[in-house]
């Protein structure tokens, strides 16, 4: 069995994104990674390139202006990277440049990997998340952020990043069949300093409501983000991929949250009681079939 790795990225330095983390946190399963590098006046191509020479491979881009608008361009960035997998490769591990998988479930991939190689019934492996807020110390729980996710995919080109790149759908636009593979991927887009989190916050608004709601935003807040508005937060006491422990050691901002403040809606505390006692979250979006 041959797993290649494949993701996107522009401007990982401007915006401070752990993309050399994400990398990383799946090269021990992987034999190859693409990484669709698109053009960036920040240094990013360099950045990448030194990860790992013998394993990475940069595919130089240019990003469509033209499919900016509800986050098109991410799917199409990543769909290159995909796109340049060799044939020999069996499945194709995916990893957004904020995202991180722990070390601890490495075996826990590859075990299900090699389990369901032949089973051609299964396109994929869907991951369960941790959405990191404001610092390395809380995790968001309200239903709006997604709680799976596709990340492994079976290297059938018929597949494609669907919407803005969040997941994957197959041929004419069927959700991919799937199993759960018992792992974590920890996502660290909402945690920066806050003055490089609102650049980043202004920037990617382009990239889903065009240029003039990023110019409204500045004008009208230019300042550091404000972590504060999120309506419902917990605190996170597991551990940090071992990756990221440089980065977490180099926090140079403070964010507390007084948890009792916390503004979650009647259904999503309702959903989170269902979670706990029977396993599932009743009427949550799924972009794949489970089976």
């Amino acid at each position: 069995m041959q797993v290649a790795g494949f993701t996107f990225i522009c401007n990982a330095v401007k915006y401070d994104y752990p993309v050399v983390e994400a990398i990383r946190s799946i090269l021990p399963l992987c034999q190859q990674l693409y990484v669709a590098v698109g053009q960036s006046e920040d240094g990013t191509r360099d950045l990448v390139a030194a990860i790992d020479p013998q394993k990475v491979v940069i595919i130089d881009t240019v990003w469509d202006d033209s499919q900016r608008e509800g986050g098109r361009v991410l799917a199409a960035e990543t769909d290159k990277a995909f796109a340049a997998i060799a044939p020999q490769y069996d499945w194709c591990f995916y990893i957004q440049g904020d995202e991180v998988l722990h070390e601890q479930y490495l075996s826990a991939v590859q075990a299900a990997m090699e389990g369901y190689a032949n089973n051609k019934q299964v396109d994929g492996l869907l991951f369960s998340y941790r959405h990191f807020y404001g610092s390395y110390d809380y995790v968001a729980n309200s239903s709006r952020w997604y709680r799976h996710e596709i990340r492994v995919v079976r290297n059938n080109k018929n597949i494609f990043s669907y919407r803005d790149a969040q997941g994957f759908r197959k041929g004419n636009n069927k959700k991919l069949r799937v199993k759960a593979v018992d792992a974590w991927i920890h996502h660290y887009g909402w945690v920066r300093e806050p003055g490089a989190m609102q650049a980043k916050y202004n920037n990617f608004g382009r990239y889903w409501k065009g240029d003039s709601w990023a110019e409204d935003q500045q004008k009208t807040y230019s300042g550091p983000f404000d972590y504060s508005l999120v309506d419902s937060l917990e605190r996170y006491t597991g551990t940090h991929p071992q990756v990221m422990q440089a980065r977490i050691a180099r926090m140079n901002w403070q964010f507390d949250r007084d948890l009792s403040y916390n503004r979650l809606r009647l259904k999503d505390r309702l959903k989170n009681l269902c979670e706990r006692l029977f396993g599932f979250r009743p009427f949550d979006y799924k972009n794949y079939k489970k089976i």
